[in-house]
């Protein structure tokens, strides 16, 4: 179906998904990738305020906004529509995000998103994230500031573990204590690998302690931390945290001869679940399994459209486009704001606490003038610095993150229009799925 993608002169405008891809957002264009079997290059979007290198904050704000209305396109649902540039940040404000040192894992963001109040973890967490920067100074050779974020860290754990244990959900206290007991034997590897100066060695034995941190601070989950407002209770919702699947099929060789793999995501329903609920409800109905991918421009890959004229999915029980309200939690509030977007409550310098930060963000597609509009269409988002600046991303605030994907992301590098997700299967997590009643039979035999 052909978009409408305004009159902006910012913009260059296609009826072909793939042609979209391949032009620039900008008035200025470098020389498209190639479109080949092997590896595609990243579409390089040069905006005239990017030619500055020594301007002022003003031109911070100048260069977003050229790049604006190029990112609400890519993250627009499948459906005619119009655009329009969108209001800017103040340069100032602007500045001050892009000059923040962003958090850019997938699974150091769903650390961070947990809502729990504990000092000792958090500063645990901090100094054990802090090590990858350390490794990426160019020419330094010392692990000296490795060495003291473990013994740190370390020391965090011996001082404070009754006040750790003291916080732990009393159903997830054994969880909590393994999980203890398992960070101590991953501390003396990390202690083993500084001793022998290998470097190489280094970021296994960080993720290694980090996945125990984040054990931990998923022990300390006392049920579910806010109420749903009751008018969606006819949604299904998530209230907890599913981890998914995803097989995918390319439809020739791509970049070394790949054919295919799969990818693990993580669905958040901590912060965000009424869309998280509305997918995973999808994913066990087997809804996305044969499907097409329909849209890989460069920016975002995207699937969810149903075959016929609906642009989302079809209950059967009301015989309607299942809609899902627009749902953001913002760092430091308690629960989501539902139905408008941060832009609408003049919260736009916030910060959401699932931002567009990670290569594989997924998110909710919908309309661009319709928040609610939002039904079965998902993207995921391929990290763009000149586009998409952690800290001052104009997706953030605007777009509804419930998940990212934490291993196999590479996957989307290759995927193209027409490739199959053959399927999406849940491997832990639907116990937290609650359905209305009545709803048809799940895949798992759960109502």
């Amino acid at each position: 179906m052909a978009h409408s993608l305004g009159t902006n002169p910012c913009l260059h405008t296609s009826t072909s998904r793939a042609a979209l891809g391949r032009k620039a957002f900008c008035e200025h264009t470098c020389a498209p990738a190639k479109q080949s079997s092997s590896r595609p290059q990243p579409h390089r979007v040069c905006c005239k305020a990017a030619g500055n290198q020594d301007g002022d904050a003003s031109n911070v704000g100048a260069q977003l906004r050229n790049c604006a209305v190029g990112l609400a396109a890519a993250a627009a649902m499948i459906l005619p529509m119009t655009m329009a540039p969108s209001p800017m940040l103040p340069s100032a404000e602007a500045k001050a995000l892009l000059d923040r040192e962003p958090v850019k894992n997938a699974r150091a963001l769903l650390r961070y998103a947990l809502p729990i109040d504990n000092k000792y973890i958090r500063q645990m967490q901090k100094e054990l994230e802090g090590i990858s920067e350390s490794l990426r100074i160019p020419g330094n050779k010392s692990l000296g500031p490795v060495a003291r974020a473990f013994r740190k860290s370390e020391s965090i754990l011996g001082n404070n573990k009754q006040a750790l244990i003291a916080d732990f959900a009393p159903d997830k206290k054994d969880d909590g204590l393994k999980a203890i007991a398992n960070l101590e034997e991953a501390f003396k590897e990390c202690d083993r690998v500084v001793e022998s100066q290998d470097k190489q060695a280094i970021p296994s034995a960080q993720q290694n302690a980090l996945t125990y941190v984040g054990q931990i601070e998923e022990a300390m989950m006392k049920g579910f931390p806010f109420e749903v407002p009751s008018q969606y209770d006819n949604l299904p919702q998530l209230k907890g945290r599913a981890y998914l699947e995803a097989r995918v099929k390319l439809k020739e060789k791509r970049y070394n001869n790949v054919t295919g793999g799969v990818m693990k995501i993580v669905v958040d329903g901590y912060n965000a679940p009424v869309t998280a609920g509305a997918f995973v409800d999808l994913v066990d109905q087997k809804f996305y399994d044969g499907m097409e991918i329909q849209r890989a421009d460069g920016m975002v890959v995207q699937t969810g459209r149903p075959e016929g004229n609906d642009e989302g999915f079809r209950d059967p029980n009301t015989g309607e486009i299942r809609r899902v309200p627009f749902e953001i939690r913002v760092e430091g509030d308690k629960q989501p704001i539902y139905e408008e977007t941060l832009e609408d409550v003049r919260r736009f310098n916030e910060n959401p606490a699932l931002p567009f930060n990670a290569f594989g963000t997924l998110a909710l597609a919908r309309a661009e003038f319709d928040a609610n509009s939002g039904s079965s269409q998902v993207f995921f988002l391929l990290k763009e610095s000149e586009l998409t600046p952690t800290g001052a991303n104009l997706l953030d605030g605007r777009y509804a993150v419930f998940g990212y994907v934490i291993d196999g992301a590479d996957l989307l590098q290759e995927c193209q229009a027409g490739d199959i997700i053959e399927s999406i299967k849940i491997t832990d997590g639907l116990q937290y799925l609650q359905r209305p009643v009545p709803h048809p039979k799940s895949s798992s035999g759960t109502v």
